[in-house]
This record gives structure tokens, C-alpha cells and sequence, in this order.
């Protein structure tokens, strides 16, 4: 078994039957979403739902099944968040809110004014990419099948 120590810095020390101290560094990537005003936490409500908010909701949760500390935050709904955050808080006293989505990761801004693909959120935060899963439309052949005097609609 070999002997780990931690260290109050963060890092942890192992030492390998004395003849080598190895410095580890474990950290956790931390994305963090500021979003604009929306209805709800995630903008996937209403009648008029955009396309991009439902995938990049799968992205963020995809990002977290890696590993991956996701944080997200609702303008309409968090604004502390907004300005305790000295980053987020200097972009949008410069550029308003059409800087946002911003999207920091381990507190640097890496993306603004859009919702990043998957791909490019893996780059961002170093994991391997994984193309989403996709839908494959199947024809379905309706037919009307009269059994008894009752009709019953179906599919095959």
C-alpha cells in the first residue's frame, strides 16, 4: 500500500518506498453558466422554447457525468450570483446583458454571448468528447383494422 499524506495547500504527497516524493494536484474543473433572464432555471418553459437551451441542459449534464462541477445561474433569478462574482459583474457593466450566456471555467471566461456545442464544452474542460445520442425517425404505416363491427386504429 503506498502512503498518501495530504498537504494544507491542496496537493497530496505520496511517497513510493523512499526513494521518490510524487506532488499531486487534484482538482475538480468547474464550469460555471450565467445565464439571461429567463422563465425558469433552464428556459426549456413557455410556448416558444429555443432549440439550442433542451441540448445544452444535456450537454451541462453530460459534462457532470464526467466529473465535471457544473454550477448554473438564472439572471431573473440569482442576480447575487451576478454580482458577487467579480468577472461576471465587470462584463456586465460593460457589455450589459448581451455578454450573456457567459460561461467561466475554474473562474475564467471562455465563452460569451452563446451556448457553446458539446464538443466545444469538452475542449474547454479537457474531457473526451462524446457525440450526443441521436433520434433516428422511423416511418410508421397506419391501418385500420375492423374486427367484429368494432374498428381499431393501429400501428405496424
Amino acid at each position: 500500500m503506498i502512503p498518501i499524506t495530504d498537504c494544507a495547500d491542496g496537493h497530496a504527497s505520496i511517497r513510493l518506498y523512499g526513494y521518490a516524493n510524487i506532488a499531486m494536484v487534484i482538482a475538480m474543473t468547474k464550469v460555471e453558466v450565467f445565464d439571461p433572464a429567463m422563465c425558469c432555471s433552464t428556459g426549456v418553459c413557455g410556448p416558444n422554447v429555443d432549440p439550442l437551451l433542451p441540448r445544452f441542459a444535456a450537454d451541462l449534464d453530460w459534462l457532470k457525468s464526467k466529473g465535471v462541477q457544473v454550477e448554473r445561474y438564472n439572471l431573473a433569478q440569482e442576480v447575487a450570483a451576478f454580482v458577487g462574482n467579480p468577472i461576471v459583474k465587470a462584463m456586465l457593466n460593460s457589455q450589459g446583458t448581451k455578454c450573456l450566456p457567459l460561461i467561466l471555467v475554474n473562474g475564467k471566461i471562455v465563452s460569451q454571448s452563446g451556448y457553446p456545442s458539446r464538443k466545444a464544452l469538452a475542449n474547454l474542460v479537457a474531457v473526451d468528447y462524446q457525440p450526443e445520442p441521436q433520434l433516428e425517425e422511423t416511418k410508421c404505416q397506419s391501418s385500420l383494422v375492423s374486427i367484429g363491427g368494432a374498428s381499431i386504429k393501429g400501428k405496424q
